[in-house]
């Protein structure tokens, strides 16, 4: 049996998730807020119409939407295979976590030549964060009009919704960790970061 709780929190954490607020959403999905707001609250058992939409409307499938996520997933990625990819003037990015569906989360380790300035990334949606920590090197990080030196050990978090650039000013190589929620998508770019 349907649990309408869980259906409506699963609806509403999938709605957060893609940067919808309950108004887009239910224009997407054709539906009325008042239904939509009743149905992630778990006071209205929708018909099967009404959740079909509200699928189309996130972008899922209906099954999906209505089946159990599975809690006791363990995803390995092993070092072999790893997304590494090479950019210009040596700069070096790894993805070290598994891709997830419907996790925005990505860890990456990266590493900066000295003098190397990877350049400016745009803004990612709002209630996208990122924390960083540096392994070796200098880092210099600037968010928005704020630009802050970090040096081995260091860490900083930023709520990632300001365009932020990553450059190292030293003359030693620079690892460092980016730790990135990403609520959805940002605007597409030439380089990966």
């Amino acid at each position: 049996m349907l649990d309408l709780v869980e259906l409506g929190g699963r609806i509403q954490e999938l709605r957060y998730g893609r940067g919808l607020t309950l108004q887009r959403l239910a224009e997407a999905a054709d539906v009325s807020v008042s239904m939509l707001s009743s149905v992630e609250r778990g006071r209205k058992a929708p018909t099967i119409v009404v959740l079909a939409r509200i699928a189309d409307g996130l972008g899922t499938s209906l099954a999906d939407l209505v089946s159990r996520p599975d809690d006791e997933r363990v995803i390995v990625r092993r070092a072999a295979d790893q997304d590494t990819v090479e950019e210009p003037g040596g700069w070096r990015r790894t993805v070290l976590t598994p891709v997830v569906p419907g996790v925005n989360f990505e860890w990456v380790r990266s590493t900066l030549p000295p003098g190397c300035d990877a350049g400016e990334y745009p803004a990612y949606a709002p209630g996208s964060h990122e924390f960083i920590a540096v392994e070796s090197g200098t880092l210099r990080l600037t968010v928005g009009d704020r630009t802050v030196d970090l040096g081995p050990g260091d860490s900083v978090y930023f709520a990632a919704h300001l365009p932020h650039a990553y450059a190292n000013p030293g003359d030693e190589p620079c690892a460092y960790h980016v730790a990135a929620l990403i609520m959805r998508p940002r605007t597409p770019r030439s380089r990966p970061r």
